[in-house]
Parts: structure tokens; sequence; C-alpha cells
């Protein structure tokens, strides 16, 4: 007879230990040999700690000379993805981060007997006993690991001198596409979670800057969100359409901070290049400047005309600038939560970067930039915000020129505060060609265009834009925007639907109910604005309902949320743009004129859609409309 050890995880899962196999309601599920490895070792210690260490030790041996760090970061999200565990929720594995792991699932073991050839004798128990002894079975399978690893080796070597990966430009146009996976925090420390975060964000931006012509490096916004539904590389490639990654770890204290990095090929998952590094805090930036030139020598065969990529930085930061560019990381964390909120906490984060180090550039962009969308997301009167905003764009110009968050920070507030058209589309045109992986700078270029009706070249620039960053849902949404702008209604509620199925909880997706008026769908309309829930706090909320209300025929229902927001702009000092549409669903045409040239005189970012929105249709043969579109320029 033959004893075959199984460990069922749960009702679908099953591990059995002599045939090394995973399986799913009785299939194989296609596993590589580290992360079995490590799987074994945890199922084998569930319920306990099982720490980096011990895994490297297990796995490796004592005295491995390689980057443990980052082949545990790789083994541990493969079988997370496998087992489809969440790492926020997880039914599976447990992180404590820093230290290890633990086997948390409940789990049943079973032994099954199958019959034996006739002929066959049955072992003597001793032998039976040690065979299936736990000790043992490890013993037996470390052999075959030894023998496998000096065959792979030997496989190793006839690679790395015949056949080493050489970085192949697949994408559309010769161009090679790169992401950054979000670099792993083994700190242990909770707070410490903006450092790596951050370290992400600059290595996508040292990247970004090696050879934008044949490179392009995808962007933040698409890249985090694996750092908590981590997916198989495959898959990365496929939803990114890269052909390489990059993935890391990090570890930091007081003093000193070690980092590893690795290039993988999506393709085949194969190692082109690794690396850790060990640095005083101080020299983070030089540490990135180190990874991007590593890369840069690896991308040489494919650059071009002999050309080999520069990039880093060669000397290290001085106290005060590693304080600032610490602070500085710390706001990106707040901004990029993209909520009023996040924006207030990033502009107190940024203003102490530039105290404590009044040259650096990229925090009074970073002021900028907060300022400008804090206004735009909260409704309100542009005042402060709008002279804040672009007194700190101009002072990033002017401190580093060079900085194309800078640039695209100063065409944001000239077009959408001055009006000025022509020094804000050069500013735009100037941020691309300083680095054209900036996704931000392609995206508001594309709403650029857009609010002067150049349609076309707006569809071109989105695209632009999302093959560098394409899960970000705001590039998306713009998308629809632009095709509902140009009156391609349907076009628009596809493409707004798509957003929608990708995540409900994006309320920008909603202007697609816009497009349904267009259409007279209005029954449609009526049935999705019963489900938003009223936000007596949130200006946009309000004038949403008060205008698709109205515009469908509900005149009571628009009066009641068209009061509310009266209400809330008697205690807050409101945008007057919020009023506009609210008015228009009132039926109350001249009082939304109104509205529009206190607008103007507020210099409201808001009036750069009066080209194009469809929503001022009703007003369109106003000539007091008119006038309006000439003195902020569109017309």
């Amino acid at each position: 007879m033959r004893v075959s050890e199984t460990i069922r995880l749960d009702e679908e899962l099953e591990l059995d230990l002599r045939a090394y196999e995973l399986r799913r309601t009785g299939q194989p599920v296609k596993l590589e040999r580290i992360p079995m490895e490590v799987l074994l070792l945890l199922v084998e210690h569930r319920g306990r700690l099982v720490t980096r260490d011990e895994i490297a030790e297990k796995i490796w041996g004592k005295d491995a000379f390689l980057d443990t760090d980052n082949s545990i970061n790789g083994a541990i999200r493969k079988i997370r993805c496998v087992l489809k565990d969440d790492p926020e929720e997880p039914r599976f594995i447990q992180t404590l981060t820093g230290r290890g792991y633990r086997f948390i699932a409940p789990v049943a073991e079973t032994a099954t007997e199958a019959q034996a050839d006739a002929s066959t004798a049955e072992p003597p128990a001793a032998t039976m006993a040690q065979e299936s002894g736990p000790a043992n079975y490890w013993r037996r399978y470390w052999l075959l690991y030894v023998c496998g690893a000096v065959l792979l080796m030997v496989g190793l070597a006839a690679w790395s001198r015949f056949s080493r990966p050489a970085i192949q430009a697949t994408a559309p146009g010769g161009r090679l596409m790169l992401a950054v996976l979000p670099f792993e925090d083994l700190t242990g420390e909770t707070g410490q979670d903006y450092f790596s975060e951050g370290l992400t964000e600059e290595m996508i931006t040292q990247l970004g800057g090696l050879d934008p012509e044949h490179m392009g490096v995808i962007a933040r916004t698409s890249v985090m969100r694996y750092k908590s539904d981590p997916k198989p590389l495959d898959q990365i490639g496929r939803e990114l359409g890269v052909q390489y990654v990059l993935e890391g770890s990090v570890r930091r204290d007081a003093k000193r901070v070690r980092i590893t990095a690795q290039l993988v090929q999506v393709k085949d998952q194969s190692p082109v290049w690794t690396q850790a590094y060990d640095r005083d805090v101080e020299d983070v930036l030089v540490i990135e400047g180190e990874i991007a030139r590593e890369i840069a020598l690896e991308t040489r065969k494919v650059l071009g005309n002999g050309q080999t990529a520069q990039a880093g930085l060669s000397s290290t930061m001085s106290r005060e600038r590693y304080e600032a560019h610490d602070l500085y990381l710390k706001g990106l964390y707040f901004f990029n939560r993209r909520t009023i909120e996040g924006f207030q906490q990033a502009i107190q984060l940024f203003q102490q970067a530039t105290e404590k180090d009044p040259k650096f550039a990229l925090p009074y962009a970073g002021v900028a930039d907060s300022y400008a969308l804090l206004a735009g997301y909260g409704g309100f009167a542009p005042g402060e915000y709008a002279t804040r905003a672009r007194a700190a764009a101009l002072r990033a110009v002017e401190l580093d020129g060079t900085s194309a968050e800078a640039h695209t920070a100063l065409a944001l507030i000239v077009q959408n505060y001055d009006y000025d058209w022509q020094t804000s589309e050069k500013e735009f045109k100037r941020a691309i060609a300083l680095n054209p992986n900036y996704a931000t700078a392609h995206h508001w270029y594309a709403e650029h265009m857009m609010w002067q009706g150049r349609f076309d070249e707006a569809l071109a620039e989105n695209d632009r834009a999302r093959q560098l960053d394409p899960l970000s849902l705001i590039i998306a949404v713009d998308k629809g925007e632009i095709l509902m702008c140009a009156r391609q209604y349907d076009r628009a509620i596809e493409q707004l639907s798509a957003v929608s199925e990708m995540d409900p909880t994006f309320l920008r997706h909603r202007i697609i109910e816009s497009a349904y008026i267009k259409k007279k769908m209005f029954q449609k309309v009526l049935a999705d604005v019963d489900t938003w829930p009223v936000d007596e706090k949130s200006a946009w909320n309000l004038a949403g309902l008060a205008f698709l209300n109205g515009t469908a025929g509900r005149a009571k229902e628009a009066g009641l949320a068209l009061r509310k927001l009266q209400e809330l702009g008697r205690r807050e000092a409101l945008d007057p743009m919020v009023f506009v549409t609210a008015y228009i669903g009132a039926k109350d045409n001249d009082s939304a004129i109104a509205s529009l040239e206190a607008a103007y005189r507020q210099h409201s970012n808001n009036l750069t859609s009066l080209k194009v929105n469809p929503d001022y249709d009703a007003l369109r043969g106003d000539q007091r409309f008119m006038e309006l579109e000439r003195r902020v320029g569109l017309l």
C-alpha cells in the first residue's frame, strides 16, 4: 500500500505533500518551486510566527549570498495570488510587518490508501514510519531540492553565458514600458507607509527620466493598486501593458536604510538584475539614482544610436534637504488620497518642507497643485487658494526650471485662474518636453485642449496619459468627459459605464447623467439620482441633484436641492459656479448668468468649461453668455 499525505486548506484547496502539489477542486494549481516550499513551511508551522530569517535559512541555507528579502516578498505574493488571499483581511497568511508570516487558516489532515500491485509486498512498518515522518519528509525533499539546485545552477550558468535576457522594447512604436511595483515596507513600525510609498514614487520619477523617448514608466496611481491587491506578474503585465517590472522592499531605522530592488522580465518572470543597498538615511536619493543607473545599463542596448541613459544624483543630501525631502514624501502620501482632508494635510507638510529647505522646488509645486485641486474639489471660492497656488508655482519654476512638476503646476494655474491659454499651452509643452513620462502633464494638457474644443487632439493626449497610468480612474473619466463635450454621447456613456464598473464608489463618473439627459433618457436619470445619498455638506452634490431633477422635469425635488445649496452658501464661501447648473435645473437662466458673472469676478477655475460643457447649452443663445466666453478667451 502507498500512503498519500494531504492537507485540506479549505473546501476547495488541498495540499498534497507526497505529490508536491496544490490542487483546487481536484485540479492542480500552478505554483513555482520557491513559493511552494514557503507554503509548505508555513503550513507545517501553522499557527506560529515563521520569521523571515527562518524562511531564508530553510529555503536557501544559513549563509546564502543573495537578496532573500525580494525573493520572500515575491514568494508570498505568488502564494496569496493562487490562494486568492487578501493581505489586508487575510484568510490564510497573516503578515507581521518586519518580522515574518503566520499561516492562520484551520486545516484538516487526511491519509488515503491506494492498492499497490498485487505482486508487490507491503513494506515493513519501520519503513512506513520512516517514510511518513515529518522530519524525514523534509529530509527527503531537501535531497531532491539539492539535486534540483545543482541542475538549476548549471542551467543558470548556461543561460547567463548564452541567453541572458536582453530588454526588448515590444510596446507600440518600439517603446519599452516598465512598472515600479509598490516597495514593501519591512520596517515593522506603524506610520511608515509614507516612506515606502514615497520611495516608489521617487523611483518612478527617476526611471521616467532615463530615456523617455524609448522607455515609458507607469504612473503611481496605477501601480499603487497592487499594494493591497497583489496579482501575478503576467496579469500585471497585461493590465499595465508593460514588459518589465521593478519590485523591492525597504527597511529603515533612525540612521540606516536598506533598499533591495529587482528588475524582472514579465513574460517569463526571469530576473534581469537584482541588488541591495545599505546606506545612511540621508543618502536615500543617491540610492535611487544608483538603482536608476543600474537599470540604465540594462536598457542601453535598446536606447538607439548607441545612446546611454543617464539618471540619478551624484552627491549626498544636506541634513536640511533630507528633512525637507522626508516631509515632501509625507505630503505626497496625503495629496494622493485626493480628498479635501488629504489636500489640507498635504499643504501643511509641503509648507513645512519649504521651511526646512527654501530652495527645494518640488514642495512648492506640491503646494500649488494642492491649493488648485482643493478649491475645485470643495467648490470653495477661489480667493486666496488661487493667490497661494500661483505664488507657489512661480517659486517652483524659479527654483528649478527643469522640473516638469513645476511647469505643469504653473500651466494649470495660469489656465484656471488667469484664463491665459497661450502661456498655459507653452508651460504644458515645456513640462512634457522635460519629462514625457509625467502622466499628469499629459492628463491636464488633454483637458486644456478639451476646454478649447480641440477634441481629437485631447483624445490623443488622454491616450498618452492612459498609457502611462492605465488604471487611473480620473484619467479614464476625463476621456468620457472629452467624448461628452464633443457630443459623442453614446461613446461617452460606454466609457463612463466602464469606469463605474471598475469602481462604483468613484463619484466623478456621475457626469454620465448629463449624457443621459442629452439622450433624453430621463427615466434612467431619475432611477440613478434616486440612489444618490444627499450630502448636505457637498456643494457639487446638491448642485447636481438640482440640475438633474430639474432637467428631468422634477421641479419640486430640484427646488429642494437648490434651497439646501443656498443654505450651504450662506454658511460657507462657495465658488459661484456651483450655483450655475442648479439655477439651470430650476429654469432660472437670469440667476445662472448672474452666478457666472460673480464667478468671473472671482476668477473661478470652473469657467474654463464654458465653451464645451453640455450642461450650459440652455444659455448658449444668450448674448451675456457669449460675452463671458469672449472674456475668458474661449471665443
